[in-house]
């Protein structure tokens, strides 16, 4: 059956549906990583030598894509900055299921497993492709009701799969161009885009007119689900020779969980959130998680400022991206790995926690002055790094924190190098 028809009637409608991109990208990027966090590694957990080496092949597939979603995040953001709406990386927390977006698009965090593989290869199949998502997301919200041509305010649109709401961002990038002038339909500053230089993604398209525009989107097209009819290499394509195969060690062994016994936890119930959600309550772990969500806010808040910039060299963008790209890669990726070792604790026994991503507040904006927005970052940088050392000191800590500590030290300073020292705060 047809998918309905996405509505681009002015700037706001292509502004809302892109937004709702960034979003989307990010957190299904964000339900691969958990998946990656909490696989088994080696045979010390009891997996045999195939399993293990299976389970290895896993986590570096489950990476890879996973840093795809992250390009794909840029690219977006490259044509929301190109039509002069700035970009932005908050998101509501996990999970959602009950129409925050699209009735048929169902978001959690799960271990990796059947139930995972199945929801994966759900989100990712092509356009036009009949696939049912994982018995646990069942829809539970009515379908949005269409835009209509001649509303002026923007609102949520249906699209069953990422294919059609990205092909409904490509027709509504002509159809703006044609309308307003494609010099008046991208009217963002060149500098403010995000370049394969500065990130070291060749994939990476700036985005300064309709072409590079559309580009861009069949990029994210042809990574995701491939291109028409053509899916093999494509995340889909990943993931469905990951499901056959974790599938055939399975029916050889019914006893294989590659995954630990991992759950979705946060320090505090989510503000945004109705449905209890499982707490973190050993003190260790919840200790870990509050250093790993520090870490996530930043990632966020350094990708935050890298897309709305002001008066930044060339020299501090590449600050801002190589501080992003190390605070996810040596800062979050381990303590959240560390995490999926420890227990969620009472209530919840032989269970370990798995980071949940937690957005502790609506996350806004700093301010666009370059040197108060920079001294926030290096006090917030300060606290992790400090919150990192002052951990190592209790028993039980994980010796992942020391690593992740060094390494948000080391951000810091290159952070607090380009902040004025009257706006540094004391330390103590």
């Amino acid at each position: 059956m047809a998918e309905p028809r996405i509505v681009v009637a002015n700037r706001e409608d292509l502004w809302w549906l892109l937004a709702e991109a960034v979003q989307l990208e990010q957190m299904i990027m964000c339900q691969y990583l958990f998946a990656e966090f909490g696989l088994k590694a080696g045979t010390d957990e009891g997996l045999t030598e195939e399993q293990a080496q299976a389970v290895d092949r896993w986590r570096k597939v489950l990476h890879g894509i996973a840093v795809e979603e992250m390009l794909h995040m840029a690219l977006v953001a490259n044509v929301m900055s190109a039509i002069g709406a700035a970009p932005s990386f908050g998101s509501p927390n996990f999970p959602q299921t009950s129409g925050y977006f699209p009735s048929g698009i169902q978001l959690a965090l799960i271990p990796f497993g059947e139930q995972a593989l199945e929801h994966f290869l759900y989100l990712e199949r092509p356009e036009g492709m009949e696939r049912q998502d994982a018995a646990s997301f069942v829809p539970g919200a009515p379908p949005r009701e269409p835009l209509r041509a001649d509303e002026l305010m923007p609102r949520g649109q249906e699209y069953a799969t990422i294919g059609h709401l990205y092909r409904g961002i490509e027709d509504g990038l002509r159809s703006l161009s044609s309308r307003l002038g494609e010099r008046a339909a991208f009217v963002g500053s060149p500098r403010a885009q995000a370049t394969p230089e500065l990130f070291h993604w060749p994939q990476l398209v700036s985005v300064l007119d309709l072409d590079s525009a559309l580009a861009a989107v069949t990029e994210i097209i042809e990574q995701g689900e491939g291109a028409r009819g053509d899916w093999q290499q494509a995340h889909y394509g990943r993931f469905l020779a990951m499901w056959e195969e974790y599938r055939e060690l399975r029916k050889r062994d019914a006893s294989f969980e590659p995954a630990r016994p991992v759950l979705a936890a946060y320090t505090r119930q989510p503000f945004d959130v109705p449905e209890p959600q499982p707490v973190i309550t050993d003190a260790v772990t919840h200790q870990v998680a509050e250093l790993a969500a520090v870490a996530y806010e930043l990632v966020i808040h350094l990708l935050t400022r890298f897309f709305t910039h002001t008066d930044e060299t060339e020299e501090q963008l590449g600050v801002l991206v190589r501080g992003a790209i190390g605070l996810m890669g040596g800062v979050l990726r381990p303590l959240a790995t560390a995490m999926t070792t420890l227990p969620v604790g009472e209530g919840h026994p032989g269970q370990t926690a798995g980071f949940a991503f937690e957005m502790y507040y609506r996350m806004s904006n700093f301010v666009p002055s370059r040197e108060p927005a920079w001294a926030l970052l290096n006090e917030r940088l300060s606290l992790l790094a400090d919150g990192c050392a002052e951990a190592c000191s209790n028993p039980g800590i994980p010796a992942a924190v020391e690593a992740a500590g060094e390494r948000a030290t080391a951000i810091r300073e290159t952070i607090v190098a380009h902040v004025p020292a009257e706006l540094q705060a004391r330390s103590g």
